[in-house]
């Protein structure tokens, strides 16, 4: 990491300042390249070839969005190049890979299987939301890098104790890959991700959280680690990224604007507005994703009609609260840390 961060100096490839980003000076990028390189070794190391060979589509998937945000961090693609470039791999995984989205998951109707056109169109539009939702939170030094290094072990874990060991050590590689990466993202930050990780890892996400739903819908009820809200439980582990978006959707529908306008009404924003420094609110967001997944566990026998109800209660209470805390600490005089303009 470090030589990567002395050659993208040397050759002048910065994330700049701008109109919708926090950090005010010029910051190498392209992070994503160490991690990736980093999680590749282990798993050169700890999987047989005929796990590669077995699970071929999804790293054929997986090198072909790093190289989309390889492009995209070096040109510098417009939002429908970089959702064409998206495209092609989520494709490939789905219909060849096999990660698709069969049905509901117990979550409206237990019995209803979806047949393959809508299946593969349910998921291609799952993916596509995930992995954009992930890159979208990478605002904010170490904040992805948190987020990822928590779900990934959550599901890493969970696929070792179900017995899906290839799946639980590429889930895990790349955790401890991310955790080496936060020396260098934490603030102050001397190198990001970029899109080279963030599309990457936000791809991943989605394969293990399809993966995830699949296997454990399938176990059998006695199962010591079945959950009983398959759905649910998949949201909680990674609900900061679906949280945050919905949330910024909304809020720019409420206004009459473009879903895809950008602002600063994320979470991450909002923390730095009660005057929270960067590591303060990397720490909070990582608190709230860490009760989600608290509470998936105490919720582990209760069906996803009480999870999802939950999660929306819970996401509901967290936003109201932080809107009556940024009122008080305006009429106390408090100093936001973003510039809003």
């Amino acid at each position: 990491m470090p030589v990567l961060i002395k050659l993208l100096s040397q050759w002048r490839i910065f994330d700049s300042p701008g109109k919708h980003k926090i950090h005010q000076g010029y910051t190498p990028s392209m992070g994503g390249v160490c991690i990736v390189m980093g999680a590749a070794f282990a798993q050169l190391i700890g999987l047989p070839f005929s796990e590669w060979a077995h699970l071929k589509y999804f790293y054929i998937t997986i090198a072909m969005m790093f190289i989309t945000g390889l492009r995209d961090d070096i040109l510098s693609l417009s939002p429908r190049q970089k959702l064409i470039g998206q495209l092609l791999p989520i494709v490939i995984l789905v219909i060849f890979g096999d990660t698709v989205l069969w049905s509901f998951y117990g979550f409206i109707w237990d019995d209803v299987v979806f047949n393959e056109m809508i299946a593969w169109s349910v998921t291609i539009f799952t993916i596509v939301i995930l992995t954009n939702a992930y890159n979208l939170i990478d605002g904010l030094d170490g904040l992805a890098g948190t987020v990822g290094i928590i779900a990934l072990t959550c599901f890493g874990v969970w696929f070792y104790l179900v017995g899906d060991y290839p799946v639980a050590l590429i889930a895990l590689s790349f955790a401890g890959s991310l955790a080496a990466f936060m020396y260098f993202n934490w603030e102050p930050s001397r190198i990001f991700m970029g899109d080279t990780g963030a599309l990457v890892f936000g791809l991943l996400l989605s394969f293990l959280t399809i993966r995830f739903m699949e296997t454990n819908y399938h176990l059998a009820d006695g199962h010591p680690m079945r959950f009983a809200s398959t759905v649910g439980t998949a949201v909680m582990i990674i609900i900061i990224p679906i949280f945050d978006t919905l949330r910024v959707i909304i809020l720019r529908l409420r206004k009459l604007q473009s879903p895809f306008h950008a602002d600063k009404n994320h979470l991450h924003h909002q923390f730095l507005r009660l005057g929270f420094s960067h590591g303060k609110t990397v720490l909070v967001i990582a608190a709230i994703q860490l009760l989600f997944v608290t509470i998936a566990l105490a919720l582990r026998n209760v069906t996803d009609k009480v999870t999802v109800s939950v999660v929306i209660a819970g996401c509901i209470a967290i936003n109201y609260s932080i809107k009556m805390m940024q009122r008080r600490y305006e009429r106390k005089g408090g100093k936001s840390l973003i510039a809003e303009k």
